[in-house]
C-alpha cells in the first residue's frame, strides 16, 4: 500500500521537459533589468567634452555608455567620429551617440 502511494505521488512531481529552460529564463530576466540613467555634473560633462575633442580616428578607447536602459562598456579603436551627428564609431561596426 505504501509503495503504491509513493508511485502515485511521483506522477505529481515537477517535470522539467526542457532542461536548462528555467536557468535561461532567469538569465534573460537579468539581462532585461533596467538601470537608472545617471546624470553627470556640469564639471564632469566639460571634462568628457575635452577628452572627446582630443580623440582621433585610430585612437584606442574604453567607453562606458547608456543604451537600452542599461550601461555597457566597449573597448576598441575609433574608426570614425561624426561631430555633426554626434556619434563615435568603434571597430567599424559599433556606433555610440555622444550627445
Amino acid at each position: 500500500m505504501q509503495s503504491s502511494r509513493i508511485s502515485r505521488a511521483k506522477q505529481f512531481l515537477p517535470f522539467d521537459a526542457l532542461k536548462g529552460l528555467q536557468e535561461a529564463l532567469r538569465e534573460k530576466e537579468r539581462e532585461m533589468e533596467y538601470e537608472e540613467k545617471r546624470y553627470l555634473s556640469e564639471e564632469t560633462l566639460n571634462e568628457l567634452d575635452s577628452i572627446l575633442n582630443r580623440i582621433e580616428d585610430g585612437s584606442k578607447v574604453k567607453i562606458k555608455f547608456y543604451k537600452n536602459h542599461k550601461y555597457s562598456k566597449i573597448e576598441g579603436t575609433v574608426t570614425n567620429i561624426d561631430s555633426i551627428k554626434k556619434k563615435i564609431q568603434i571597430n567599424k561596426n559599433y556606433n555610440i551617440d555622444i550627445k
